[in-house]
């Protein structure tokens, strides 16, 4: 048996197929290599280039490659991209999930992790925000994936169909061993964008609205490590195979940082005081997000192991520099790191 990784090339699917390889689980991950890369998926999971809303593909991925469980990663992630292109949202994040979850039911898939997201809580106001806080989410990203939520719920309700939905905050930094981090050049994390701006590959990183109401004026995010995340699907899966009923959580730290306090420690670790543009504020980002998530340590068992800021800070800049050399040694090119 192995598990479907749709999004399985990219930043977050891709340390999903270290964690099942590292756990001695099978892996095959499903993605049409838009925004992640085929040097992302380990050996031995299997790559499988194509589109997850492809339902014959799926198919016949769930029959031939003998699958047991979906972790669901593949969506468009972009909050201000969603407010202009609300239609794109909803036919990738939400149609196409559509299909892939009629697809594990014919197929007799029981178990499906899905990649659900802090923005289906949109401004929430209170913090830390738990998982009976209202839903209202201030984006088409968030509402896209809102929708699935109750797409799996009503599934599980008629079919044999058991998911656990993980509502993550900010997930940042890299592999602890250095196999993997995040590599699309133009991705919008802050964290990201940040450790490129202090190694020279952005003149100057911008701040989008310094009015909030918060400790400085910027928003406050919830920045959790990509391996703990990481471990909280692996609990996730060993508790829906154990016959654990549905479920959904957050997965954060339970207190946040700001845009400010980020950079700051960005400059604290690279020793590079790097210029910082001060804009407005951006459409569908509410002031504040961090996680109220004792519900996931309660019940899945999880124990995050890497809150450190400076420590995220480091492994991103870390995985950026390899990413830079690898790229110099091919002479530009795409290169493995």
């Amino acid at each position: 048996m192995a598990v479907l990784v749709t999004g399985g090339a990219g930043y977050i699917g891709g340390h999903m197929n270290l964690g099942l390889l590292d756990a001695g689980e099978k892996a095959v991950a499903l993605d049409d290599l838009s925004t992640g890369f085929a040097w992302a998926v380990p050996e031995p999971a299997k790559l499988v280039v194509g589109d997850f809303g492809d339902a014959e593909l799926v198919s016949r991925l769930i029959r031939e490659c003998e699958i047991d469980a979906i972790a669901h990663f593949a969506a468009k992630i972009v909050v201000p991209e969603s407010v202009v292109d609300p239609l794109g949202y909803y036919l990738n994040n939400t149609a196409k999930a559509a299909s892939l979850i009629r697809c594990a039911v014919a197929g007799g898939v029981r178990d499906f992790i899905f990649s659900s997201t802090a923005a289906v809580y949109g401004d929430a106001g209170a913090e830390p925000v738990g998982e009976d806080a209202p839903l209202n989410p201030v984006s088409p990203y968030g509402r896209s994936k809102l929708m699935v939520e109750w797409i799996l719920e009503d599934v599980s309700r008629a079919y044999a169909l058991r998911y656990v939905a993980l509502r993550y905050f900010n997930v940042a930094g890299a592999d602890p061993k250095g196999r993997l981090g995040q590599s699309t050049p133009n991705a919008t994390h802050l964290i990201k964008r940040a450790v490129r701006t202090a190694l020279g590959l952005y003149p100057s990183l911008d701040i989008y609205g310094e009015d909030y109401p918060t400790r400085d004026g910027t928003c406050v995010r919830d920045y959790i490590q990509v391996t703990d995340l990481i471990d909280a699907h692996l609990e996730a899966l060993a508790y829906l195979r154990a016959g654990g009923a549905c479920l959904v959580c957050n997965c954060g730290y339970g207190h946040g940082a700001t845009v400010k306090e980020v950079v700051e420690a960005v400059k604290r670790v690279s020793g590079v005081d790097f210029k910082v543009n001060h804009a407005g504020r951006r459409a569908g980002d509410p002031a504040s997000l961090v996680a109220k998530a004792e519900r996931a340590r309660r019940t899945l068992g999880w124990r995050p192991k890497r809150d450190n800021l400076d420590e995220i800070v480091r492994q991103a800049l870390d995985w950026e520099r390899r990413l830079q050399n690898r790229l110099r040694e091919a002479g530009g090119a795409a290169a493995r790191p």
